[in-house]
């Protein structure tokens, strides 16, 4: 099982090779606005499962979530450590 920091970690290694078979590559070269864009849609996403289709769906739609907000770090620039020194 991944956790936040597998991700991360996961995450940063593919955009340091700069894999290009990588969506994660593709969607970071869209730039902040179109990444931003797409943490909004994953926010109404986790709200619209949590208010009609159950638990399991709103836990895939957290995590495509977390997936898009972690990629919008890299794309900002904004570590774990910058992240968690605000928690």
């Amino acid at each position: 099982m991944k956790n936040f920091e597998d991700l991360y970690s996961e995450l940063r290694k593919k955009v340091a090779v700069s894999d290009p078979e990588s969506g994660t590559v593709a969607l970071l070269s869209t730039g902040v606005h179109a990444v931003g864009k797409k943490v909004v849609e994953e926010a109404a996403e986790v709200w619209m499962a949590a208010e009609h289709e159950g638990p399991e769906r709103t836990a895939e739609e957290i995590a495509q979530l977390l997936y898009h907000v972690q990629v919008m770090m890299l794309a900002a620039g904004v570590s774990l450590e910058d992240v968690y020194r605000r928690l």
